[in-house]
């Protein structure tokens, strides 16, 4: 009934407004309310309501609109339904400051991806929007930066044009800047650090410009705070760990400013014990953002020791951090499995701590379950971490392999997602790196040869490049090149013809013939190449290429061929004569580059 008088004509401007205030406060109420709103086609008529020449009535409208749209349950793609509607919302943000702070929040909410970003910044948002910034309006300055902070948002585009926008001769850098300071409400604090941060993300500000060294990373951190509230010290932690990701001074930087390290121990305290029953509202609160904190604090440590080893170590150093990574580990939060497999593959970057407190904590234990039926985004940060544990030096490298680790990982190389085809192989190659025998037959059984020519001709020149780094570390040492060619000989040769045949850079060749030298150096394997015509005419073909690194690599095969204390040793000389492999090498001792002459 409301609706329908909403859109007569008929009725009087002062009603049509009452019913838009009406409904707005049945919109306040619960998710039920704005569901059986939205099946009435309430936004429609809303809009269609702001064509109205009336400003009491497009505010009263806008306002309804509004309390609609931050709905969880109203679908964002209901404002972008028809294209007018955008334009026509820009054209009225300079009729009130209301207009103003209605739309601006409609558009923050609304704002969900780089397909909406494209749209309100085409409909020209940044100049629309820019000079709300400096508005009398507390609410309108707040709304716009919102605004700004979607918009921005993991999108070059944006940030590139924010940096050379000037609102009355000042930047907006500068205007953000000025948000950040100490004395304005946290919530203002908090949304211009994430402008900056995206800015800086996006390269339009740079990693040592003042603004973010002394003005974005400081306000971040003081977010992290005791003070602060839980809401905050999370938005606070996450914006953080993505300003600093991928830029080692920053890392530094933060890592000393204020004890962050130690702050964010916190974290993990809630929610905290209860004493006075009074309290359940705050143990409800608090257990509501427990699992968002813990997830932001391994979020931020992540961040902080993913390049240097001094900050990994005070991390691992603070109370009880690897006990929480590892039960963060098996937590039912998805959200805070992924951060804390994020966490743990950043510190496992550091030899020192595989070495140490990995092997104390039995890491590798719930990393494997991990690993068992987890989604994609946590099988490959947890795979990339279990790379690293089975590095030669890493001492969780045997029980990783009793618990069924060959079979998982060729599982993983079977994967259509490409990042799960490079972790998996890649750990097989560090499996397989300085192994003993029994270890590198599992790996050739687990992959089968089919497997393995799948991985040789994968379009993706990193699986080819660690699918032969497996190969080159399972064909290493006398007995077991010569125990490997003979059961799978004839497959090898094949697989290496067809990459010195096929259209390769000069990394996989290069990797290619250093398989073959290590062929070369079997006792009984050798004999493989010099019964392959085919094979020795490559080599030769490549001592006389034009780059020296192919020229190296297939002198190394002549090398390992021709040791004159190996039995038969005469013979293949005789046979690499004959081919006219000596003249070669006469020409390449006259060669300008060193080595070449030297070997």
């Amino acid at each position: 009934r409301l609706l329908y008088l909403l859109q007569q004509e008929t009725s009087s401007t002062e009603l049509r407004t009452e019913c838009a205030v009406v409904l707005g406060s049945l919109a306040m109420g619960t998710e039920n309310n704005v569901k059986s709103l939205l099946d009435c086609h309430i936004i429609p008529a809303l809009l269609q309501g702001l064509l109205s020449p009336d400003l009491k009535f497009i505010e009263a409208c806008l306002r309804c609109l509004r309390t609609i749209f931050i709905s969880p349950v109203t679908p964002e793609d209901l404002l972008y339904t028809d294209a007018t509607v955008i334009s026509h919302l820009m054209a009225l943000l300079s009729r009130s400051r209301y207009t103003q702070e209605y739309i601006c929040q409609i558009f923050s909410h609304c704002c969900k991806g780089p397909d909406h970003q494209t749209i309100l910044f085409s409909h020209g948002a940044v100049q629309n929007i820019a000079h709300l910034l400096v508005s009398t309006s507390y609410k309108v300055r707040m709304q716009a930066l919102k605004c700004f902070s979607v918009l921005a948002f993991e999108n070059p585009q944006v940030s590139m044009t924010l940096v050379n926008v000037s609102v009355d001769g000042e930047l907006l850098p500068q205007i953000f800047v000025k948000m950040l300071q100490r004395d304005k409400p946290i919530e203002m604090q908090l949304t211009s650090a994430k402008c900056l941060t995206s800015m800086c993300r996006a390269g339009a500000i740079r990693t040592d410009d003042s603004c973010i060294v002394l003005k974005t990373l400081p306000c971040l951190v003081r977010m992290c705070s005791k003070e602060r509230l839980l809401e905050e010290r999370v938005e606070g932690a996450e914006t953080l760990a993505y300003l600093i990701e991928t830029d080692v001074e920053l890392q530094r930087i933060a890592s000393i400013t204020d004890h962050l390290i130690v702050m964010l121990a916190d974290y993990f305290k809630y929610p905290s014990s209860v004493s006075a029953i009074t309290d359940i509202k705050r143990l409800d609160h608090d257990l509501k953002h427990a699992h968002e904190l813990r997830q932001a604090a391994f979020k931020l440590y992540a961040s902080l020791g993913a390049n240097d080893e001094d900050i990994r170590k005070k991390i691992i150093e603070t109370e009880n951090m690897m006990d929480r990574i590892v039960n963060g580990l098996s937590e039912s939060s998805i959200k805070v499995r992924l951060a804390a497999v994020r966490c743990l593959h950043s510190l496992s970057r550091s030899v020192q701590q595989l070495r140490t407190s990995f092997q104390d904590h039995a890491v590798w234990k719930p990393l494997m379950k991990v690993l068992q039926n987890a989604p994609n985004e946590i099988l490959v940060v947890a795979s990339s971490t279990l790379c690293n544990l089975l590095l030669e030096f890493s001492p969780s490298k045997e029980p990783i392999l009793e618990s069924g680790a060959i079979e998982l990982l060729c599982s993983l190389t079977q994967s259509e997602n490409l990042a799960l085809r490079v972790n998996g192989i890649w750990a097989l190659m560090n499996m397989a790196f300085q192994a003993e025998q029994k270890i590198k037959s599992d790996i050739l059984r687990g992959l089968s040869t089919e497997q393995l020519f799948q991985l040789l001709s994968d379009s993706d020149v990193n699986v080819l490049m660690k699918t032969l780094g497996l190969l080159r570390n399972l064909l290493s040492t006398r007995p077991h090149i010569d125990h490997i060619m003979s059961t799978h000989g004839k497959q090898i040769m094949q697989a290496v013809t067809l990459i010195l045949e096929g259209e390769h850079n000069i990394e996989v060749k290069e990797q290619t013939l250093c398989i073959l030298a290590n062929i070369a150096d079997g006792t009984t394997a050798k004999e493989l190449i010099m019964t392959n015509d085919d094979i020795l005419q490559k080599i030769k073909y490549y001592m006389s290429h034009s780059n020296a690194k192919l020229q190296l690599a297939a002198m190394f095969c002549i090398s390992n061929l021709i040791w004159n204390e190996e039995e038969g040793s005469q013979e293949r000389q005789d046979k690499l004569r004959d081919m006219g492999i000596v003249d070669i090498l006469h020409k390449l001792s006259q060669s300008s580059d060193p080595n070449l002459c030297d070997k």
